[in-house]
């Protein structure tokens, strides 16, 4: 059963996942291949109480890997196992809480015989439950004699330094890193774990199954394994561990032939001619993996920003500096100009092509920001010697092609970060959506529209680069970061204006139907005094009913003329008809869609109009349009 983590030299590793979570598996099948990888030289299996096929299925590959090991006493066998991922129904749902943590680990222990794990890993970061959290439930298992050793999974560089400053005590990290998926390597993951003594457990090494037929006819790759004598999987794997003496692959071979030969993989050792053309052919920068910047100067920008304290780390000193204000350009520069989705780097640039920068911009060429990087190598090499990249950039894998295609030209680079809010991003997406089509479009017109025009980027992902974004640091590679602060350009108006959410202060709950309609007291007579007082009076409600069926957007539209009605005022009313859960339009509160909406029908003044409302996401609604708030207690409030 599992002995010690950490052995003199690196273990041969085996991931068992499909064996549990093919459609198609078979457990005697799955056992010959274990008993096959065990005898060929395996001494480290990777499993999870996840790898099943639902959560009636839990531990599925644990106990497989139990019984292969059960008539092997006494062999030198480490077992990985992970918490922290649930399947229901099939999928797969993050729930890094510290109970749940706890309750898994100990279920996994029992499965896999009662001994100590010899490391546990959280399979994924739960976004949901602070990483801390998850971060000390692991350390307290430690603690508990529960487990060994432990680790996480699925992180990115900030993550993996935010749980080192929890727990520094952690021993490997997890993450998917293949030939085709190198996002762990240059984001300066490996190199952290390098620095820190971590092991890295690389699962998906060849990149699954459609990876693994890629590489068996790359030609660079037949030809080098020809001529070393292997399979082109084999030499796929040899060349994944010689990129860091940290990195353990995860084959995961479903055949007995297979799990032989990811086991030879141990075996083959790579010349320089097979590493010069794998690095070439993967597009990897060593030095870049290692984190080694010293040809590019790392000094902050000297020009006039805040002083970093001296208790905060240099490679995460920036200088604050607006860069709009026309200094001159260097002979040479390359400058990331990053930021959420509509941030406003598409304004901003044109501020670097006015005075002679080249432009690469994903949403203009089309391709792959690895593609941006190849052309820029191929500007630089034409002697092209001042290039601007405005692309979000969320994370440092990102980044880091650009910084090496920059460092071999010896050409230093820039970053320029436009510091704009989530908030200000989604105001800015919807401002954007009504210049180019004077309305706010369905979800599906976002999502098939989104293909080809980039402008047309729904709500989820302006959420997914704040999931992804990782800070610019220096130790990237930088010459210096500059952080532009966020100045919205209001659009001018006429119109002061009172924005009042309708259900539950101007009538009861939100009626899908005319006969529905009924009017709290005191809302017409509240109304018709903002009126009176000068204000223009237009609406906002929800009708989550349309997007479950249970209404007509017609009965809803019917209710909003009959609440028009008994106010006895012409009130434009907008409203949207998209359910509960991840935001799929513009529309839903506090999403801004409806405000600016109303906005640009009437002519209205933002900066001098008011929204009442109630909770959370009217309070939001009104931030994000930057008009004041009033919270309705007990009704719509008078006039100010």
């Amino acid at each position: 059963m599992p002995t010690e983590l950490v052995a003199p030299d690196r273990p041969l590793a085996l991931g068992c996942m499909r064996l549990s979570t093919a459609p198609e598996r078979d457990d005697a099948r799955a056992l010959d291949v274990l008993r096959a990888a065990l005898d060929a030289g395996v001494t480290l299996l990777d499993t999870a109480d996840a790898y099943g096929l639902d959560d009636a299925d839990v531990g599925h590959n644990e106990r497989l890997i139990a019984r292969a090991l059960a008539a092997r006493a006494g062999a030198a066998v480490t077992v990985v196992t992970k918490g922290g991922l649930t399947r229901p129904g099939g999928r797969w749902v993050p729930d890094g809480r510290a109970a749940a943590l706890a309750a898994a680990a100990r279920a996994s222990q029992a499965r896999l015989g009662g001994a100590p794990l010899a490391l546990y890993v959280l399979h994924a970061v739960d976004p949901e439950v602070p990483l801390a959290t998850s971060v000390r439930a692991l350390a307290r298992l430690r603690e508990d004699g529960v487990a060994r050793a432990t680790g996480v999974g699925n992180v990115n560089r900030a993550m993996l330094d935010e749980a080192l400053a929890v727990d520094p005590e952690l021993a490997a990290v997890e993450v998917e890193l293949s030939p085709w998926r190198l996002g762990a390597w240059l984001g300066g993951v490996i190199a952290r774990c390098e620095a820190r003594g971590l092991r890295v457990l690389a699962h998906r090494p060849l990149g699954g199954p459609a990876g693994a037929r890629r590489l068996a006819t790359d030609p660079t790759v037949r030809r080098e394994a020809a001529r070393l004598g292997c399979a082109p999987a084999e030499l796929a794997l040899a060349w994944l561990r010689d990129l860091s003496p940290v990195i353990v692959p995860l084959p995961g071979p479903t055949t007995v032939a297979h799990a032989v030969s990811a086991a030879r993989a141990g075996a083959v050792a790579l010349d320089d001619e097979a590493r010069r053309a794998l690095d070439r052919r993967f597009d990897v920068e060593r030095a870049v993996g290692a984190a080694s910047v010293a040809a590019v100067d790392r000094t902050p920008s000297a020009r006039p920003g805040p002083r970093a304290s001296a208790s905060e780390p240099e490679s995460r000193r920036t200088s604050t500096v607006d860069a709009r204000d026309g200094h001159p350009a260097p002979d040479a520069e390359v400058v990331i100009l990053m930021g959420i989705p509509a941030a406003g780097k598409s304004t901003h640039v044109a501020q670097y092509t006015a005075r002679g920068y080249a432009r690469l911009n994903r949403d203009e060429r089309g391709g792959t920001l690895d593609g941006l990087a190849r052309a820029l190598d191929a500007l630089l090499t034409d002697g092209v010697r001042r290039v601007v990249l405005d692309n979000t950039y969320a994370a440092r894998a990102a980044r880091a092609r650009v910084v090496a295609v920059a460092r071999r030209h010896d050409v230093p680079v820039r970053c320029v970060l436009l510091d704009t809010s989530l908030e200000d991003a989604q105001a800015n997406a919807v401002g954007r959506l009504l210049d180019l089509h004077g309305r706010l479009l369905e979800p599906d017109e976002l999502k098939k529209g989104g293909k080809r025009d980039p402008a047309l980027l729904p709500p989820s992902a302006q959420s997914r680069w704040r999931r992804e974004y990782e800070a610019p640091a220096l130790d990237e590679g930088f010459a210096a970061i500059e952080v532009v602060p966020f100045v919205r350009a209001r659009r001018p108006g006429t119109h002061r204006a009172l924005i009042v959410e309708l259900d539950d202060l101007v009538r009861a709950g939100r009626p899908m139907s005319p006969d529905e309609v009924v009017l709290l007291p005191g809302a017409r007579d509240a109304l018709h005094a903002w009126r009176a007082a000068g204000w223009r009076v237009v609406a906002t409600s929800w009708a989550p009913a349309v997007a479950e069926s249970a209404a007509t957007a017609a009965a809803v539209a019917a209710a909003a003329d009959r609440t028009r009605a008994l106010l006895a005022l012409d009130v434009d009313i907008a409203w949207c008809a998209h359910g509960a859960g991840p935001p799929v339009c513009w529309c839903r509160k506090p999403l801004p869609g409806l405000g600016l909406l109303l906005a640009r029908r009437h002519d209205l003044d933002l900066a001098a109009s008011v929204h009442v409302g109630r909770g959370a996401a009217d309070r939001g609604f009104a931030a994000r349009l930057g008009v004041r708030f009033l919270e309705a207690e007990g009704g719509v409030p008078p006039p100010p």
